[in-house]
């Protein structure tokens, strides 16, 4: 009996040290050096993408904005089957890809969410027209208005939104600060961006493409 209760013993202890010597503590962000998956990375995912794919076809689907507001006619949801994109098939954010040139008769720093006002060539209507130029951008116009980037293929939420982050970081380094946009009040330019339908009386780009005229 007492062999046998030995031999019970000796086999338990067995199983407990193999399984605790499969055991591996892994520091946070080295989980790829064990799994062989490497970890999620937005910044590098959208520096890939960006010069490649994103500004090409945001410059292919931009649309006049002058010929967007005036269509519209103050309801920009009216044309959003001929011109949007719904963030979740055909509801959601509604976000237009869009063109335009104009002067610029205001820069806005005093916040972090800056922007410049436009007046838009050739749009006399009173929707405001603002360009952002950070350091905080709001929305996620430009990632959402991208066919290629979609929700399904992220992990989840918190992939998802960085992504959107790392444009708005590309978007700030690429874009806003070689405009050098507190010199360009009463400047002409050009610009590519995306919106996201907001507020009723003004809209928001977040620009693609800024070019000082």
């Amino acid at each position: 009996m007492k062999k046998r209760i030995s031999l019970i013993l000796m086999i338990c202890l067995v199983m407990v040290f193999s399984l605790t010597g499969c055991v591996k503590v892994v520091q946070i962000g080295h989980e790829d050096e064990v799994t062989g998956n490497k970890a999620f990375n937005a910044a590098e995912s959208v520096e890939a993408i960006w010069e490649s794919q994103a500004v090409p076809e945001l410059k292919e689907k931009a649309v006049e904005l002058p010929k967007l507001l005036t269509e519209a006619n103050g309801t920009l949801k009216s044309v959003a089957s001929k011109y949007g994109k719904y963030s979740m098939g055909d509801s959601g954010e509604l976000s237009f890809v869009v063109k335009g040139k104009g002067q610029v008769t205001e820069v806005n720093t005093e916040k972090k969410a800056g922007y410049m006002t436009v007046q838009l060539d050739g749009y006399n209507g009173p929707m405001v027209v603002k360009i952002q130029i950070g350091s905080v951008f709001k929305g996620a116009a430009i990632r959402d208005s991208l066919s290629f980037i979609k929700y399904e293929d992220y992990t989840n939420q918190v992939d998802w939104a960085k992504i959107s982050q790392s444009i708005h970081d590309v978007v700030a380094k690429d874009v806003i600060a070689p405009a050098k946009v507190t010199e360009l009040k009463g400047k002409n330019i050009e610009f590519t961006g995306a919106f996201t339908v907001d507020k009723p009386d003004e809209i928001l780009v977040t620009p693609a493409e800024l070019i000082v005229k």
